[in-house]
């Protein structure tokens, strides 16, 4: 390959105007995210996570060491892309952060491959991938707890909502059953993974994953109500709508929202199809949330109850 680089010109003599261009692209995407790993390696408290980090970003320098001496030119890292991939990381997660960036790479390996420069594009597939599937991220840990709250919450409270919405047509009366329903059942659900993982004996810590549950239950009990607190019995009718309709209808979108973002972000982390998680969710979603309608109107009848 070195052979390669020397005959394609070491001053970039050598080298067209297409290909240059695609050179100094993949320099300055190596100068950048070699100044990403670096940030992220100062971020972090565990010394093997940060030494993991540091490695990667010795490669990039020397990928970009490679480039340099065909371009014959000095680039600086995208300022930009290394602020947003900090922001990333503090708000999801190193991992979030790193595998979103490295996704960029799999179309550069096939530009290195174009390029001739095919042990690149190796180290850039198989080496760092290694390297970055080494990192170990404790929220990663206990995305299986979160996953537990938040899908439990979605499918239990969203269910509860649309047939207390049928049966009860009153906004008040509807949050409030929501919200003790379900702050019980995050406290509940909360107890059940704790004693869960203690039986099972996980290596993670049986509280924290108790609390993660919990807390993931509980924020998504508070999105899901929402709605029920925004609206006012005597809100305007929209599109000849009830105000509980209407509100019914808001914490259906967010619930697809929640869905929606959440699995986004598994499927970032754990590189899965995002299209079969969100569909199946969304699907297992509205089949409950019908049935739950269903149920609550004939209640409501075979009880004789007026609203």
């Amino acid at each position: 390959m070195f052979g390669q680089i020397q005959e394609i010109g070491a001053t970039g003599s050598g080298v067209d105007d297409n290909t240059r261009v695609k050179l100094l692209n993949l320099q300055r995407m190596e100068a950048t995210e070699a100044e990403v790993y670096r940030r992220l390696a100062k971020m972090q408290p565990d010394p093997v996570n940060r030494s993991i980090l540091n490695g990667i970003a010795l490669e990039e320098e020397r990928h970009e060491a490679v480039i340099a001496k065909m371009t014959g030119e000095q680039v600086k890292a995208d300022a930009s892309k290394v602020r947003r991939q900090v922001m990333l990381a503090k708000l999801f997660g190193f991992t979030f952060s790193v595998k979103m960036m490295e996704a960029t790479e799999q179309d550069a390996a096939a530009e290195y491959r174009e390029l001739g420069l095919y042990e690149i594009a190796e180290e850039e597939e198989a080496h760092e991938q290694n390297m970055i599937g080494m990192l170990d991220e404790e929220r990663l840990r206990y995305s299986g707890s979160v996953v537990l709250g938040m899908s439990d919450a979605l499918v239990e409270l969203t269910g509860a909502l649309a047939g207390l919405t049928f049966a009860l047509q009153n906004l008040q009366l509807v949050a409030l059953a929501g919200l003790v329903t379900g702050i019980a059942a995050a406290f509940s659900m909360g107890a059940s993974e704790y004693l869960s993982s203690r039986a099972e004996k996980k290596a993670e810590s049986a509280v924290k994953a108790a609390f993660f549950t919990w807390l993931s239950y509980l924020v998504t009990v508070f999105l899901l109500v929402g709605p029920y607190l925004a609206f006012q019995a005597d809100s305007p009718d929209f599109q000849g709508l009830e105000p509980h309709v209407q509100a019914l209808l808001c914490t259906f979108a967010i619930g697809l929202l929640i869905v929606a973002v959440f699995n986004f972000y598994v499927s970032v982390v754990e590189e899965v199809s995002f299209k079969s998680r969100f569909f199946e969710m969304a699907g297992i979603l509205a089949v409950v949330s019908l049935i739950s309608y269903g149920i609550g109107i004939a209640l409501r009848g075979m009880l004789g109850i007026e609203v």
